[in-house]
């Protein structure tokens, strides 16, 4: 065993994540994943579900043939089968002797404080209640604008809100595949290495790509991450004792305190500042604050407190951060120091981005 599996066999919260075709290929995933999660909680674990399905068995029940493109028709189908899915999950638990609770968020519940701190205080409810906490995005109400693109996403997210030291996220393959189809047993960053092929029509909105992503983001919030296989029995179990299951991604040495997190990997950035040389080699240390003077461009329409992208005059992303300026303010200010910076802007010693609100990125 590895001391990168020996450390999961430590994980006392856990996020299981669950795809909707894992879920379409066994009819019998929900009472099996029951059984597997009360004996995890039967050794004092806390475990949160994240699970994909809803649209899918919505699709069935409103006769749909294949996914709709439609957003009213997707909104539509998750309103037909979200209950189905509840219901599934209460039978299959309640045998257990186990409560779940539905939760239901969009992108706007987390990018919002308040809603998100909201949210956590209602998972940790659940939590000490005993409850099994079952998590879906609100299909019904979300549109673009407000959806986490999909579940694998979504489960990143909920890592940091509530504090989970490892995300399992189920599929109907092994784990990540190498060019020769062979499972890779550990990737220690976000990797586009190998493919996974699948057979039929698409029943979800992930795939492995966002699988990968969704990985790196939950292990820069200190968590472990594994992609295994539904199917392999007692994955959970096996996962937890630090068998070599599915595909690890170890947690890094220096996770992002959550709020950074949060700023970096949550909020959907509203415009784009391009830096000049001499700004992006002040703010890789993370140590320092960003001054209009080192502001060469400014893209997008945004406002004070709005997650702004920081890029390099080649457009590389150097970071993100909370602006204390809107884009016209910015634009007025942007290169100006001093008095010219006091006579365009009304003072000379503005901040853009304060380095409490400004993230580095890798």
């Amino acid at each position: 065993m590895t001391k990168e599996r020996a450390a999961l066999t430590r994980a006392r919260r856990v996020v299981v994540k669950i795809g909707s075709r894992a879920l379409a290929a066994d009819k019998d995933a929900p009472r099996a994943l029951a059984a597997e999660i009360a004996d995890l909680r039967a050794t004092d674990r806390a475990v949160l579900l994240v699970s994909s399905g809803a649209i899918a068995i919505g699709c069935k029940r409103l006769g749909y043939r294949t996914r709709p493109r439609e957003m009213a028709k997707l909104q539509a189908a998750a309103a037909a089968g979200q209950s189905v899915l509840m219901r599934s999950y209460d039978e299959a638990f309640g045998e257990r002797g186990l409560t779940v609770a539905q939760v239901l968020l969009t992108h706007a519940d987390l990018s919002d404080r308040v809603r998100l701190n909201n949210a956590r205080d209602a998972l940790a409810a659940l939590l000490d209640a005993g409850a099994i906490p079952i998590i879906n995005e609100n299909d019904t109400v979300a549109t673009d604008e407000i959806r986490f693109g999909d579940n694998d996403q979504l489960a990143s997210m909920v890592v940091p809100l509530v504090g989970a030291d490892l995300l399992v996220l189920l599929t109907d393959v092994e784990g990540v595949l190498d060019p020769r189809g062979r499972r890779i047993s550990t990737l220690t960053a976000e990797s586009s290495i190998g493919s996974v092929s699948s057979s039929g029509e698409p029943v979800g909105a992930g795939g492995m790509a966002s699988k990968l992503d969704a990985a790196d983001k939950a292990r820069r919030s200190g968590a472990s991450v594994v992609i295994a296989s539904a199917k392999h029995p007692r994955v959970l179990d096996e996962i937890l004792r630090g068998k070599d299951v599915g595909t690890l991604f170890p947690c890094i040495g220096e996770p992002l305190r959550a709020r950074k997190h949060w700023i970096f990997y949550t909020l959907r950035p509203r415009g784009t500042l391009i830096l000049d040389d001499g700004a992006v080699r002040a703010l890789a240390g993370g140590r320092s604050s960003l001054l209009p003077v080192g502001v060469l461009g400014v893209r997008g329409d945004f406002h004070p407190g709005d997650a702004v992208r920081l890029v390099d005059t080649q457009g590389a992303e150097v970071g993100r951060g909370l602006t204390r300026l809107g884009s016209p303010e910015m634009t007025r200010a942007a290169g100006l120091k001093g008095k010219d910076l006091e006579l365009a802007a009304g003072a000379s010693d503005l901040v853009v981005v304060h380095k409490d609100d400004l993230v580095i990125a890798r």
